[in-house]
């Protein structure tokens, strides 16, 4: 099997952002983004996948977070889609409820070639240290856009702003481990790709 990995830099007048990942590795990670609340994110993706990440960013911090954040997100779904070619063998889709004390997270992906986003997730702080949360739908938004994918995360219930974060990252780490995974020799649509 050919490596599935991908390295994408982008460049921009507000980011300038170097991602690789290796979809068959072992969860390492060296994560620089300026943006420290979102570098702790991305560990747990990282960790909880098992995907080797890298991402280097340097952006307009300071006016805020947003573009860093959202460009990153494009980043990821560009190494993602790029890495895995044409599907071939992988499960599709992934799953994963994760508890992380008083948050529970549901994340549900498929990597059907068709972006699409739903994040139900309420917070009841605006910032979690110098973080704005609405920072997290946009770079998830950004992630399944750039990267093709169906991505559902719902929070039912949670109380600590970085408690329904963090369940919500760890969350799409199992959930993309699962879909990722090689499980046999054909593209798994009736329609031959994806």
């Amino acid at each position: 099997m050919e490596p599935r990995t991908a390295q994408i830099h982008r460049k921009t007048n507000e980011t300038d952002i170097t991602c690789q990942l290796n979809l068959d590795g072992v969860g390492r990670y060296e994560i620089d983004t300026g943006v420290g609340f979102l570098d702790h994110m991305l560990t747990h993706v990282s960790k909880h996948s098992r995907i080797d990440l890298t991402v280097k960013a340097t952006g307009d911090l300071h006016i805020d977070a947003h573009h860093t954040v959202e460009d990153v997100g494009i980043c990821l779904g560009q190494c993602l889609l790029e890495a895995l070619s044409e599907k071939k063998g992988i499960a599709r889709y992934g799953h994963s409820s994760v508890p992380m004390e008083d948050a529970l997270a549901n994340i549900a992906l498929d990597l059907s070639g068709r972006p699409f986003c739903v994040y139900s997730a309420e917070y009841r702080c605006e910032k979690i240290g110098d973080f704005d949360v609405e920072c997290i739908e946009e770079m998830l938004r950004a992630f399944s856009n750039a990267g093709k994918f169906n991505l559902h995360v719902n929070v039912p219930y949670g109380t600590n702003g970085h408690h329904i974060a963090e369940a919500i990252f760890k969350g799409l780490g199992q959930a993309l481990a699962a879909a990722v995974r090689i499980v046999g020799t054909e593209v798994p649509s009736t329609k031959g790709q994806l």
